[in-house]
């Protein structure tokens, strides 16, 4: 017989056990589906903070606190806080640091400020970020409208504000970005008049753009000093090529600044961009191998369903053999039809997964805000997956269809 006849009778089979046949590839469906759709999901997460990072450029490297980074305590060891940076030792770094590049001092003031514009206020989640006139530059930021700080407006700590896209429908319902340039809003009873708005950036891990209030650095240590447990400094080589030179650079003048002797290790952090997209990659991937291995417990289960239903299908279906084999049906004829059977009801199943699964996995790229993604790979591991245990649950009920007697069989009731 041919494939095509093969396929042909597999479907009539199916149809003639609609509900049982239905019921095990709806187990198949939804064991492909939390596979394709949680790996979908995460390389959705996974491009969104790519970008994000990738934006600050591959010539762009920070110095934090130690311990407080996305690297901070990874794999479960505990994480090892070094001394905060103060905001002298920032100073004395950019006056002391030479190498061509463009150097940002930046602080965080509080993640968790209410924002009033008169009788309106956002609720009480508002990133609150000290930051100089490069800033933006550095950290790959880009304006929707309005201006960056002046180098004077930095150093002197005006009350101005750069303000996320997040709270302009919150506090500005209506109005158009240039209609809120110049407005004055307030925090914990502080105004800032707004002269720039970010534009939309997504998130990365817990830390957003769009719901950001950047003001002066100076302005920072005036009103929020106290809640600033380190600075930082975010530097952009001019020269991408130069970066492992311009860290090295900067490692040595900040350990001079900090007065740490010779030997003993460096209590502060440097992160480069491309750094944190591998540290992402690395623990993604064990959430790859776990949503996999749920897909591969949830795919065993349909497999014994599967092979259920193919020997009592034998069992029904033995007269039927034994008509076949008399008519001059081989072994290797009902063997291929059985496996032919197993395998067109695992690849429905998985069809019906992959489709479920690109939508569940697609739902969250859009929450993220991220483009539609088509999983190419994970469909195919899909395919793959069901066209495997098609043979695996299809071999045992198809050997014993193949080794039927047939004299046997025709005397079966």
């Amino acid at each position: 017989m041919t494939v095509t006849e093969n396929i042909s009778i597999a479907l009539s089979a199916i149809r003639a056990n609609l509900l049982r046949t239905v019921l095990t590839f709806m187990i198949i469906a939804f064991g492909i589906m939390a596979l394709v759709g949680i790996l979908t999901s995460i390389d959705s997460i996974k491009a969104s903070l790519s970008n994000n990072f990738a934006s600050m450029g591959s010539n762009t490297f920070n110095i934090i606190r130690k311990g407080t980074g996305m690297s901070g305590g990874r794999h479960g060891r505990r994480r090892n806080v070094g001394e905060k940076i103060s905001f002298q030792e920032v100073v004395d770094f950019k006056d002391m640091y030479t190498y061509p590049a463009m150097v940002s001092i930046s602080a965080l003031g509080s993640t968790g400020a209410t924002v009033k514009y008169k009788k309106e206020e956002t609720n009480p989640n508002v990133i609150i970020y000290g930051a100089d006139d490069n800033y933006l530059k550095v950290a790959g930021y880009e304006l929707a409208a309005g201006r960056a700080f002046t180098s004077v407006e930095a150093s002197n700590g005006r009350n101005i504000a750069i303000v996320g896209h997040a709270m302009l429908e919150k506090l500005f319902p209506n109005k158009s970005e240039q209609a809120i340039l110049g407005q004055t809003i307030s925090i914990r009873n502080i105004h800032f008049t707004i002269i720039g708005i970010l534009k939309e950036k997504g998130s990365t891990m817990s830390f957003t753009g769009d719901r950001m209030v950047m003001i002066p650095i100076m302005s920072l240590r005036k009103y929020f000093g106290s809640q600033t447990n380190s600075y930082n400094l975010s530097v952009a080589v001019y020269d991408p090529i130069e970066i492992d030179m311009a860290i090295a650079e900067a490692e040595g003048i900040l350990r001079q600044v900090r007065n740490i002797p010779l030997g003993k290790e460096s209590d502060f952090a440097i992160e480069k961009s491309d750094g944190l997209i591998t540290f992402l990659v690395e623990n993604t991937a064990t959430i790859q191998l776990a949503a996999i291995f749920i897909g591969l417990v949830t795919l065993l289960g349909a497999a014994i369903g599967l092979m259920n239903i193919m020997l009592v299908s034998v069992t029904e279906r033995t007269r039927e053999i034994g008509i076949c084999k008399s008519l001059g049906a081989t072994r290797r004829n009902i063997l291929i039809q059985f496996l032919t059977e197993a395998v067109v009801i695992c690849q429905l199943g998985g069809l019906l997964g992959i489709i479920l699964g690109i939508l569940v996995g697609n739902i969250v790229t859009f929450a993220l805000g991220g483009a539609f993604i088509v999983p190419w790979a994970w469909m195919a591991l899909g395919i793959t997956l069901c066209f495997a245990v098609g043979l695996i649950s299809g071999l045992y009920p198809a050997l014993k269809a193949s080794a039927l007697d047939p004299i046997e069989s025709l005397r079966y009731e």
